[in-house]
């Protein structure tokens, strides 16, 4: 069985999907669904480091371009994107949170993606 730990996308609303200038993309993860799915992988262990990179693509298109990574958790992994420069229209928004577990002397990773869609409008 797979369980839905993330990451989930946060913004100020359900409701706010077209985007203007300078934005602030935010995600979390859900701790107990996290550690049912790592027991269920038989890689149970502290989390030693989560990381969440978060590209951009004009929708239709096949290339992601970075716009940055973090792993401050305390600030849900925001990143900063100003939207200023694109064209207008619909893009997609994807973040990638890694979760690196240590189980014994070895490091373990697992990923999840999510993808947003969005509308540019400057």
């Amino acid at each position: 069985m797979s369980y839905n730990w993330g990451p989930q996308y946060i913004v100020p609303t359900n409701a706010i999907k077209t985007y203007s200038g300078h934005v602030l993309l935010r995600e979390d993860f859900n701790d107990d669904l996290l550690d049912k799915e790592l027991a269920e992988l038989k890689l149970s262990g502290p989390i030693t480091r989560v990381i969440n990179p978060w590209y951009f693509r004009k929708k239709g298109a096949t290339t992601w371009i970075k716009i940055g990574e973090s792993s401050n958790r305390k600030d849900n992994f925001s990143v900063s994107w100003d939207t200023t420069d694109l064209e207008n229209g619909q893009y997609e928004i994807f973040g990638m949170m890694h979760i690196s577990v240590k189980k014994g002397t070895r490091e373990h990773a697992i990923a999840r993606e999510n993808v947003v869609e969005i509308t540019v409008k400057n």
